[in-house]
């Protein structure tokens, strides 16, 4: 299956991504789609200007839809990998969300697994 390579720098988030992956109707549907429990967290990648730009050409990939239980919104998820780890990409369905960054799920704290610590540069290949 043809892959897209995503370069950023990890940085820390809100929170947002560890409570929304936390819900457990949120973590079956993972386990569903990617074939493992995630970690109840996400790593953040802010990508640079020339994959920023990139980042369109997962609208038209193969996603798993997350479907929300009412008040939350929907989500979508694209099957990656980084440094050889099976991952998933969560594209959440919010207003105004940045079109610079990527969030990472996986059954490992990545940040631990990997050394990363914020400005930490990573490469992450999605399918599409």
């Amino acid at each position: 299956m043809p892959r897209v390579t995503f370069e950023g720098a990890v940085f820390s988030g809100k929170g947002e991504g560890r409570k929304f992956i936390s819900l457990p109707w949120v973590t079956s549907q993972i386990e569903a789609a990617l074939g493992f429990t995630p970690f109840a967290g996400t790593l953040n990648i802010r990508l640079t200007e020339e994959n920023a730009a990139k980042k369109r050409l997962l609208d038209e990939a193969e996603k798993f839809e997350i479907r929300p239980k009412e008040g939350y919104c929907t989500g979508f998820l694209l099957k990656a990998e980084i440094n050889g780890m099976s991952c998933g990409v969560v594209l959440p369905q919010v207003p105004n969300y940045p079109t610079d960054e990527l969030e990472i799920v996986a059954a490992p704290n990545l940040r631990e697994r990997l050394g990363l610590r914020d400005g930490s540069t990573v490469s992450v290949d999605v399918t599409v």
